[in-house]
């Protein structure tokens, strides 16, 4: 029996480093793993950070393939399990990156490149698996190597599955709006309702028309209501470029004209739309009758010394949405937003705050921020026009009421009320709180008709 038992203890399991080996491959798995992930995020967050998408692609993909090289170059000098395997899609997944760098691919490109990375990415799984298999003899080929790749195999699936959602998925504009040519682009716009003044609707950050269903619905039950979607966002057509608070009234001012929709105009903001209302009573004063501000961002956003880490940090995290997107990740997260708002509305903003393109645009938007707030500033007073500043009490930034306190200051004829309760976004999307918001709006209507102070 002791001959028997002898020469299977001798027997070591494929997965177990051996105990006299030259080095140890399991720290060098790991090492490799956080290398790649610490390069990524030093690119993705520091150096590149708020990149464009083809940007942060890129030096995702090199980040990646970095990794894959440490993994080659120290299981090679440090072991006796060289892992020669990752060679091959360390060099391709690297000049791959470089490419995307250098050759800056538009949105239109990248789309079309979701037929073909996800197939590529997943071919890259496979070699992975078949090479550790061979070579990797150790608990972290189960521990960690395959987690990584199992990661990596969903984000091929969620690729491959975005794509085709992407190309089968058609969010048409609801019935009752249209797109105008304004200044060589197309700019969406949707009127409802009659009468006058006429409401102008501006959507903030991450917000398209769908966001405004709620609040239009009760505004047009009092007077004509009308929103539209900023160049390159939601239903309008590509954007010129990176616009700033003037361009972006100009191109309001171009929109109603060409959509033949007269003034007077009232202007209601939500978060970042304010400031682009109040861009627009800065550039247009003759043409404005009221403003309705809906917890709005202020010019004196960065005096908050709260925004402003907020903003450093949505700078680079937002940046990366995109990228995300392109894997379905934006997708999923998706599922979790606009829940309140109508069942048609709802479809539409998902599908908006899932798209690549949508949240590219969002981040283009973002940097543009501190040029819109400065240029705000030169708006000192509104004169006498009614002005009604509604802003939420749940979640706020430290210093966010007096904020608006100020704003209200911009009127001699100015209301500010607090909607207890209510978020941010709530006031848009929350059914009870977008008729406060309703409410708001229609106070500055009665006071423009009827040329009397302004009510709660």
């Amino acid at each position: 029996m002791s001959s028997s038992a002898g020469p299977a203890s001798t027997v070591a399991h494929p997965d177990v480093e051996k105990e006299h080996g030259r080095g140890h491959i399991g720290l060098v798995v790991l090492g490799s793993i956080t290398g790649g992930l610490i390069l990524g995020l030093a690119l993705t967050l520091g150096v590149f950070a708020g990149g464009r998408e083809d940007v942060i692609t890129g030096a995702a993909l090199i980040a990646l393939a970095f990794g894959m090289l440490m993994l080659v170059g120290l299981s090679r000098w440090r072991t006796d399990q060289p892992q020669s395997w990752a060679l091959l899609p360390a060099l391709g997944i690297g000049l791959a990156g470089l490419a995307v760098l250098i050759l800056g691919p538009s949105d239109r490109v990248l789309g079309r490149l979701g037929w073909v990375w996800p197939l590529l990415l997943a071919l890259v799984v496979v070699w992975s698996v078949r090479g550790a298999r061979r070579s990797l003899h150790n608990w972290s080929r189960r521990a960690l190597l395959y987690p990584a790749l199992g990661v990596l195999a969903l984000v091929a699936l969620g690729g491959a599955l975005e794509t085709v959602i992407q190309a089968a998925t058609t969010n048409n504009p609801p019935s009752g709006g249209r797109t105008y040519l304004v200044a060589g682009h197309s700019l969406y716009l949707r009127c409802t309702g009659s009468g006058s003044p006429t409401v102008i609707l501006f959507n903030g950050l991450g917000e398209r028309t769908p966001s405004w269903a709620w609040v239009q619905g009760d505004v047009a039950r009092q007077t004509r209501v009308c929103v539209f979607d900023r160049a390159g966002q939601g239903w309008s057509g590509k954007a010129p470029g990176r616009q700033d608070a003037h361009e972006l009234s100009a191109d309001v001012h171009g929109l109603l004209a060409a959509a033949n929709v007269p003034g007077p105009y009232v202007l209601a903001g939500h978060s970042v739309g304010g400031t682009y209302a109040l861009a627009y009573a800065m550039d247009y004063p003759q043409e404005v009758a009221g403003v309705a501000l809906i917890d709005s961002a202020t010019p004196y956003q960065f005096d908050m010394s709260a925004y402003r880490s907020f903003y450093s940090i949505w700078r680079r995290a937002g940046a990366l949405l995109p990228t995300l997107a392109r894997a379905g990740v934006a997708r999923v997260y998706a599922l979790t937003t606009f829940s309140s708002l109508p069942p048609d509305a709802r479809r539409a903003a998902r599908a908006f705050g899932s798209s690549p393109r949508e949240l590219r645009a969002d981040r283009d938007e973002f940097a543009q921020l501190p040029t819109v707030f400065r240029q705000d500033k030169a708006l000192t007073s509104l004169g006498g026009k009614p002005l009604f500043v509604l802003s939420g009490d749940v979640g706020e930034l430290s210093g966010w009421a007096a904020a608006q306190e100020k704003l209200a200051g911009l009127s001699t004829n100015s209301v500010h009320q607090t909607a207890r309760g209510a978020t941010h976004a709530g006031l848009l999307e929350d059914r009870n709180y977008a008729a406060v918001s309703g409410r708001a709006i229609g106070a500055v209507v009665r006071s423009v008709r009827t040329g009397g102070p302004l009510a709660r």
